[in-house]
């Protein structure tokens, strides 16, 4: 017969408690080295557990990636959902979702990594989970994209493909450089967006083929 959890955890922590130690370090250790370096003695050191009790908790090193990956994915989700909003995106949306994206980072910036991880083992359930995270923060941006650009006039899908891959790129080249500044708090990163977008925008020509410029969408 199989015994029972202990709900008291290690050393008179709390398995709760343990568990939440745990996935922190691991989150740091998957996100500041990669799936494919990280290791899972350095993370049961940084707890001040045995690799064994990572097992016990957790299972695999893939499991326990998974169990990191799904808060970090949905924090992010909701993030991005919450800032485009109900009413559709508008000129102000791309900076409502990246102050989105910092805030649900700021703590734990190298979870971005987490997410975006290319060295998971292809055809596993941990690249399967990250994939679904990725195709649903993609569908996001297709669509806010596309909603940017029937609003200066342009129907045309490739531009708005062309448009979702720049914003895509745009918003992971933002987070590199924001991990690299701690100092930087989400507020004054937001800010810091703001002043790029606004410098972007007047740097576009008042018109373009008959069209509005492109604001503030990356």
């Amino acid at each position: 017969m199989a015994t029972p959890r202990s709900k008291a955890g290690t050393k008179g922590v709390p398995r709760r408690d343990r568990e939440r130690q745990i996935l922190a370090a691991a989150t740091h250790e998957f996100g500041t080295h990669g799936y494919a370096a990280a290791s899972l003695a350095a993370i049961a050191a940084r707890v001040g557990v045995t690799k064994t009790l990572l097992h016990q908790y957790f299972g695999t090193k893939e499991d326990l990636y998974v169990a990191c990956l799904a808060p970090v994915g949905d924090r992010l989700l909701e993030a991005i959902r919450t800032g485009m909003g109900d009413q559709g995106t508008g000129p102000g949306t791309p900076l409502r979702v990246l102050r989105g994206i910092f805030d649900a980072l700021e703590g734990q910036r190298e979870a971005w990594f987490v997410l975006y991880d290319t060295t998971l083992p292809p055809g596993g359930e941990a690249a399967r989970r990250a994939a679904a995270y990725w195709s649903a923060i993609d569908a996001l941006a297709a669509g806010g994209t596309a909603d940017l650009l029937r609003a200066t006039g342009s129907a045309d899908p490739l531009d708005a493909d062309a448009l979702k891959y720049v914003w895509r790129d745009l918003v992971a080249t933002l987070v590199r450089w924001w991990v690299k500044h701690p100092e930087e708090s989400p507020e004054a990163m937001a800010a810091r967006c703001a002043r790029l977008f606004a410098a972007a925008a007047a740097l576009t020509p008042a018109s373009q083929g008959g069209r509005r410029p492109v604001r503030d969408a990356g």
